[in-house]
Order: structure tokens, then C-alpha cells, then sequence
């Protein structure tokens, strides 16, 4: 039961109680009244008036009887009338109970809202507050309290943004430096063999260090909030990604149906790129296949990307959206930074999308992303 239903509970409960203890006491009261009333009144009389009489004469026990029923008849009329306005009492009770505790619940449900904006829009949403007025009672202690936690956590994660994008920007100068010089070592006519071997191994690993910090970069970036949202076709996207994807050790099939909305067209083909590398990237030696599709559903558009590749366990998927996480040696022996499905979650939740993903039967992900559909009004004429 909700609280409000049990306040109503407890508060009609206890006025039932109330109104059952006032009964009886009165009850109690009125039945001795009554008897020392009547006792009173048999000692003054000393006989019963003649139209009491048995024959004109008073009878044995005839006044004990009279005086018996008019005491009985008395309590009866106390407990059922009692009785009936108890009822109507407690009902009226019960009726206001509930509309008292709904307006005193009214601002928990102002911080229920609040929260479950938040929570249905992690990171973007921190910068809401609950902002409750009104007396400062435990209810405004409570909403002041979470506007406090809400502020902090925007701070932190505010902070933390800005020192992945810092880090990011200021990693970029040294490994372009180092890119530069190995490329002239590499270059060189005079280097030997080994030491354009050296060079290019070590050119390799700075290239995939670079797409680390691009990717951390691109990661900050994507968790903040949209600002200028545009229409976007996901169809256009997928397409123009597809196109440039080399096509020798995959078969790549392509189904762009129109999906409008609205977002980041940098971001968005960022999210559908890191989809179609993913399912070409970890694919099985020969013969795979990787398969995109763009469209319309009722919750929204989607883009879904199915491949061959290894078998993933279901219980494995979860982990496959955290940063730097890979499955198997197979996949941490790749080229790949671990940030791929890292990004493309972040970019579908910065534009109020989802993302899922579940394994295939034999091997390989169907991995599904579905973003709102743009309203009618933002389509272009």
C-alpha cells in the first residue's frame, strides 16, 4: 500500500478507537446514571403508581421489571444511535484522512518527479533542481537535501568531464611530436632495416594511442547535453558510413530505410562508424558478414548492426559498454581502444536514446540503437 493509503488507515483506525472508547465510557457512565436514578426513584415511591398495579394492587417484582426494561431500553438507544453516528464519524474521517495526506504528500511527489527525470537522464539531467518553497519542515529539509547531493554530483561530473577533455587536448601535442619524428627516422634513407622496423612498430603504437585519447575525447564530449539539435536521417548516416568501409574480408549489407530525428550529425555518425568498425573488426577470419539497417518502430528510429564473429555470452554484454572492456584474448589482443559501444552508448543517452544488444546464434551481436523520431514539424520541406 502506498503511504497514503496507510495514513488514511491509521488515522481512520485511530479514530475508530477514539470513537469505541467514547462509546463506552459513556456507555458505562449513562448505565450507572441510570440505575441510581431509578434505585432513587423505587425508594421515594416505596410502591408503584396504581396504573403499574396487577389488579389495581401492585405485583411482586413488577417495578424491579419496569424499571429493568426502561434502563435496557436506554443503553439500546445509546449504543445504536452511538453506533450510527461512530460509522458516519469514521467515514467522514476516512475521507478527509485521505485528502490530508495527499496534500501533505504533495511535495514528496514534486521530489519523486524531479528524481525520476534525473534518473531517466543521467548526467543531463543533474542540472535540474527541486527548488520546493513553503514552510521549512522535514519534507523542505528533505527536497533541500537532495538539491545539494544533485548539486554536487553535477560538479563532479562536470569536473571530471573537463579533465578528460584537458588531459585528452593536452596528450594530442606529445604523440603528433612523436608521430612526426619517427616518420623521419622511418623516412630516412640512411636508417637500417631494424631501425625502420622499430620505427614502424613504435608509429603503430602511437597511432593507437592517439585513437585512445580521440576516443576519450569523443567520449567526454558525447555524455554532455545536445545543444543544437538538428534534423538528422539516420538512412543518410548509415549509407555514407557503409560506403567507406572496406568490403574485402566482409560481405556488408546495406538496408537504409528513412529514420528521421533530431541531434549531433557529428556525433550520430560517430555512433553508427563505431557500429560498423565494431562488426567488422571483430568478425571471423573469412567468410563473415555484417549486416546495417536504418528505419522506423513505434518507440522511436533505430539502427541496427548484425555480424558474424565469436560466440559471446549473454552475461558477457554489459561489460561490453564499459570503457576499455573487451571479451576474450581475441578482442584484447585487437587493435581497438576499448571505447567503441562506450561511445555509442553515451551519444544514444545524450539524445534521449537507448541502446541493447544480444548475441547471435552462432557467433556474433545484433547490437540495436533507437533514438526519438524527430517531430513532423522539423522535417525539411
Amino acid at each position: 500500500m502506498t503511504i497514503r493509503t496507510r495514513l488514511t488507515l491509521v488515522y481512520g483506525g485511530l479514530l475508530l478507537a477514539g470513537g469505541l472508547l467514547l462509546i463506552g465510557i459513556t456507555y458505562a457512565l449513562v448505565s450507572q446514571r441510570l440505575g441510581d436514578k431509578l434505585y432513587a426513584f423505587k425508594s421515594e415511591q416505596g410502591a408503584p403508581p396504581p396504573d403499574l398495579a396487577v389488579g389495581g394492587e401492585a405485583g411482586p417484582g413488577t417495578l424491579n421489571r419496569i424499571s429493568g426494561e426502561i434502563r435496557s431500553d436506554a443503553l439500546n438507544v445509546l449504543l445504536t444511535q452511538g453506533g450510527v453516528a461512530l460509522a458516519a464519524v469514521v467515514l467522514l474521517g476516512l475521507a478527509f484522512s485521505w485528502l490530508i495526506a495527499g496534500r501533505l504528500l504533495q511535495p514528496l511527489h514534486q521530489v519523486t518527479e524531479t528524481a525520476r527525470r534525473i534518473a531517466g537522464a543521467p548526467d543531463r539531467g543533474l542540472h535540474e533542481r527541486i527548488a520546493l518553497t513553503g514552510p521549512y519542515d522535514e519534507v523542505k529539509e528533505l527536497a533541500d537535501t537532495f538539491d545539494q547531493m544533485i548539486a554536487r554530483l553535477d560538479k563532479s561530473f562536470d569536473v571530471q568531464r573537463r579533465f578528460i577533455a584537458n588531459a585528452s587536448h593536452e596528450l594530442r601535442t606529445p604523440l603528433t611530436l612523436n608521430r612526426t619524428l619517427l616518420e623521419v627516422t622511418t623516412d630516412d634513407p640512411a636508417a637500417s632495416p631494424e631501425l625502420r622496423q622499430l620505427g614502424r612498430t613504435l608509429l603503430a603504437v602511437n597511432d593507437r594511442h592517439e585513437r585512445l585519447i580521440d576516443g576519450l575525447l569523443l567520449l567526454a564530449r558525447s555524455e554532455r547535453a545536445i545543444g543544437d539539435a538538428s534534423y538528422v536521417d539516420l538512412a543518410d548516416i548509415v549509407t555514407h558510413v557503409t560506403a567507406q568501409q572496406p568490403g574485402e574480408d566482409v560481405k556488408l549489407t546495406v538496408v537504409a530505410d528513412e529514420a528521421p530525428t533530431t541531434g549531433n550529425a557529428v556525433l550520430l555518425e560517430r555512433l553508427v562508424h563505431n557500429l560498423v568498425e565494431n562488426g567488422v573488426r571483430y568478425n571471423v577470419p573469412a567468410g563473415g558478414w555484417v549486416r546495417a539497417e536504418s528505419g522506423t518502430r513505434p518507440d522511436g528510429v533505430f539502427v541496427t548492426v548484425s555480424n558474424t564473429g565469436p560466440v559471446v555470452p549473454r552475461y558477457e554484454i554489459p561489460n561490453l559498454f564499459e570503457p576499455f572492456r573487451r571479451l576474450g584474448p581475441e578482442r584484447a589482443a585487437g587493435s581497438g581502444a576499448g571505447l567503441g559501444l562506450s561511445i555509442v552508448r553515451a551519444v544514444a543517452g545524450a539524445h534521449g536514446g537507448k541502446v541493447f544488444a544480444d548475441p547471435r546464434d552462432g557467433g556474433g551481436l545484433t547490437v540495436t540503437v533507437i533514438l526519438p523520431t524527430a517531430a513532423s514539424s522539423e522535417y525539411p520541406t
